[in-house]
């Protein structure tokens, strides 16, 4: 589910869970505590990628439909600590767009450090409205950090997917290059921090992160339980089943 590749100091997960990488429980936790247990093994930078046209897909919302309340709740959890553990990671995170990024998929974009995309026929976006799910709040703090306040807004509230080209244009990922070059941009990026002096380096970017981590702090349970109250309710559970019928004849 997650390849580890190791560039010298750059460390590279790669999401490898054919066909769309999607996010059920085992993934989520896998890339969190792989997040987290990088700078303990001596890396000084990460860099995240997919497959070649597809980054991820999101949540694997046909898994997750499987499970009760509490097993929601679990993933739930995990799912802010992944977020969490990108946000706080002590050194440098770029995300390797390789291709579609709705969703989740957008979501671990925006708590990176910075976004290399794959310039061609891909899309990217908070879609969550669309399957009857309201964007949580760190979300939305975390993509006007990237985008600004007016562009947030306005993919969050209609749950748009945009173009590579749009999201260059309005922020939501930093440089688009060729398919196939998207993976060593990104570990370029962490090189060419890497060669700064590390304690300023590291102690700025601590500071011009703290805003991202501190807002963690006004999450509560009540956002867990609100989350959960949404996602078995009538509206999301027939937004959703509705999507998973669409995909299996798509599929067909």
């Amino acid at each position: 589910m997650l390849d580890t590749i190791d560039h010298g100091d750059v460390r590279e997960l790669r999401l490898a869970r054919p066909p769309a990488n999607a996010l059920d429980p085992d993934l989520i936790a896998l890339l969190a505590d792989a997040i987290e247990d990088a700078p303990h093994t001596a890396k000084r930078a990460i860099v995240i990628s997919g497959r070649p046209g597809m980054f991820s897909g999101g949540l694997d919302v046909p898994e997750l439909l499987k499970l009760d309340r509490e097993e929601m709740l679990t993933t739930l959890r995990d799912f802010f600590r992944l977020m969490r553990n990108l946000a706080e990671s002590p050194i440098p995170i770029v995300a390797a767009i390789t291709g579609h990024a709705p969703a989740g998929g957008a979501v671990i974009s925006i708590f990176c450090d910075a976004r290399v995309m794959a310039d061609g026929d891909y899309k990217i976006g908070l879609n969550e409205v669309q399957v009857g799910l309201s964007l949580p709040e760190i979300i939305h703090t975390a993509a006007t950090r990237v985008m600004g306040a007016r562009h947030a807004e306005r993919l969050g509230v209609a749950g748009m997917l945009v173009t590579a080209a749009e999201a260059h244009r309005i922020g939501l990922v930093d440089e688009l290059v060729p398919a196939e070059a998207v993976v060593e941009r990104a570990l370029e990026r962490c090189r060419d921090l890497l060669k700064l002096p590390p304690k300023a380096m590291l102690a700025t970017r601590e500071l011009c992160r703290r805003d991202l981590v501190q807002a963690f702090a006004k999450q509560e349970e009540r956002t867990y339980e609100k989350f959960v109250n949404d996602w078995f309710g009538s509206e999301t559970q027939g937004a959703m089943r509705a999507l998973v019928e669409r995909l299996k004849k798509k599929s067909a």
